[in-house]
């Protein structure tokens, strides 16, 4: 498809900000209210932080995957990007240490439709819930068919940032708290955090485990699809503080499960949805990842990617290479015709295969549950 012609909608990335609510062009979208006038008024200050911003782009090319629709990697990115914004802006609202959010977590993100190259993605973001150091910022995503007006949800994505100091990165600062307009946002908003500090302790003691090479791999198993990405962090990866931005590290993780999405099935594979990606230690500029893919379940039309981020930081001799990041990504086999296939079964060897096989078929059934249980009538 080639992309349209010029127009004003092609510009750079445009930021709007209210103080209470959406863009109209996401007036549909917003998720649930928290209005972040933060804590401005409880401490006195005239001073509000804009409790929701937007941001637009217009989706060229060079962001396609194979299957000619946007790389789910750059979506994530944009994801990310909003977030970061609006918590950064949040926790600077009052007067103190200087500080940016860092992100430490994003729940599950289902891609719900695809967007196409020449669509303008609108990422709107909005801050649901503050603890005492992190920030929930719930994200939407929506395209918008410039041509014909057409506007379709793509995504929503809940993310956790931390306030980490300027003058120390390794330094969480307080996070200003949010007004609530209902005691209840306040209470759900408290067992949100709570559930996501629990299990991102337990995804970070799980994670001692190396993909390791094999040679002569069969058809259909872990080891012949199981893919690995090495990279070197420039400056071009990070913030203006020197660590890498939560985006580009999801990025590259949907582009290493594509890639061993891709080689088991040998179609045109697309992201369907991302699990928890948990951020568990920063990673700086100078520092070489290493970007691990392995397959962990499969069932008849999709397949679960287990994605691990390791970081080594090769110019300080001081710290070893530690674990930096871990998701799981879900894809879906798709013809020449964009209709869904069957996924070829995969076939565990090892008794640490069957496990992590077994843990995912759980992960499937859960989620199975919750969908179908959403899609019945509410009485």
């Amino acid at each position: 498809m080639a992309p349209p012609p010029p127009c004003p909608s092609m510009a750079p990335p445009r930021l709007i900000h209210s103080a209470r609510v959406v863009p109209d062009t996401c007036a549909l979208l917003q998720p649930p209210v928290a209005t972040a006038a933060a804590a401005a008024s409880m401490s006195g200050s005239a001073t509000e932080t804009p409790s929701a911003i937007q941001i637009c782009r217009i989706m060229r090319p060079d962001d396609a995957n194979v299957a000619g629709n946007v790389h789910g990697g750059t979506i994530l990115k944009m994801i990310e990007e909003a977030g970061a914004i609006i918590s950064t802006r949040h926790c600077n609202s009052q007067n103190g240490e200087r500080c940016v959010a860092a992100l430490a977590r994003v729940e599950r993100t289902d891609f719900l439709s695809p967007m196409c190259i020449g669509e303008v993605a609108h990422v709107s973001a909005e801050i649901t819930y503050t603890s005492k150091h992190s920030v929930e910022v719930q994200v939407n995503v929506m395209s918008e068919n410039i041509l014909t007006g057409t506007k379709k949800l793509t995504n929503k994505a809940t993310l956790w940032y931390v306030p980490l100091s300027l003058k120390n990165v390794d330094k969480v600062l307080e996070v200003p708290p949010v007004v609530y307009s209902r005691q209840e946002q306040e209470e759900e908003g408290r067992k949100r955090y709570e559930a996501q500090k629990l299990e991102r302790m337990e995804t970070k003691w799980r994670n001692g485990d190396i993909v390791q090479p094999v040679l002569n791999p069969e058809p259909n198993t872990v080891s012949y699809s199981q893919s690995s990405l090495i990279h070197l962090v420039g400056p071009s990866d990070c913030t203006l503080h020197g660590f890498v931005h939560g985006g580009v590290t999801m990025k590259l993780m949907d582009e290493v499960a594509g890639i061993v999405a891709a080689r088991h099935c040998k179609t045109n594979i697309v992201t369907a949805s991302v699990d928890a990606i948990n951020f568990h230690d920063k990673i700086r500029k100078g520092c070489v990842i290493t970007i691990s893919g392995r397959m962990t379940f499969t069932s008849n039309k999709s397949m679960e990617i287990e994605v691990l981020v390791d970081a080594d930081p090769v110019v300080d001799n001081s710290q070893q290479r530690y674990r930096a990041a871990s998701a799981f990504f879900t894809y879906v086999s798709l013809s020449q015709e964009g209709k869904p296939l069957p996924v070829p079964q995969l076939v565990p060897e090892t008794e640490d295969e069957k496990k992590r096989f077994e843990e995912g078929k759980g992960r499937y059934l859960q989620m199975k549950a919750k969908r179908q249980g959403q899609a019945e009538p509410q009485p």
